[in-house]
């Protein structure tokens, strides 16, 4: 047994001795043979197949870039784990700041518009303070359905969704109203 994983590491090094010297089809014949194991690494640690397929495009497209970085101290497979896992911290991270920065720019805006409300002797009211709590899916449909008296078909054409979900979403956004306005 330890023959057989020998002459498969050896072989796997010549693989890619001759990718990093340029041979196309020995990158295509290393990527193409780990491509699986990574997708399914990514699938469980993002639980997202969209997310997963995109990493892992990533992933292939940094190996191919880094080929000649590879120096054989670990196995293919776990160079290209490694590749897939700091990718997959650094998307992580990067939302997290854009999420956040998002948010900032979101809380500028309604204290902005609020002020511009009260600047023209117009009330800002609880329920519009607790509107801005509510997600923009939620305050939509609770918007179109409440305010403008659009049917839930109505609603559910307009924003290209089933008018099941355009009631469960203005459902959802009128208890977490009456939670806020508690």
């Amino acid at each position: 047994m330890k023959r057989v994983i020998i002459r498969m590491r050896t072989a796997e090094l010549e693989e890619v001795r001759r990718a990093a010297e340029g041979d196309d089809s020995a990158l295509a014949a290393l990527l193409q043979r780990h491509y699986s194991f990574v997708y399914k690494y990514l699938i469980k640690v993002t639980m997202d197949s969209n997310m997963a397929e995109e990493i892992v495009q990533d992933t292939m497209v940094r190996c191919m870039e880094n080929i000649r970085r590879y120096d054989g101290t670990s196995a293919f497979s776990s160079w290209m784990i490694t590749i897939a896992t700091r990718i997959y911290i650094d998307r992580t991270r990067r939302k997290k700041r854009e999420q956040s920065w998002l948010e900032l720019i979101r809380h500028q805006a309604i204290r902005r518009f609020r002020w511009h409300l009260e600047s023209r002797n117009e009330e800002w009211t609880d329920v519009m303070d607790a509107m801005t709590r509510l997600t923009p899916e939620h305050r939509i449909t609770v918007l179109l359905k409440h305010y403008y008296g659009y049917s839930y078909d109505e609603i559910g054409e307009m924003l290209c969704i089933p008018a099941g979900t355009a009631k469960s979403r203005t459902a959802y956004g009128l208890r977490q109203l009456r939670k806020e306005l508690e």
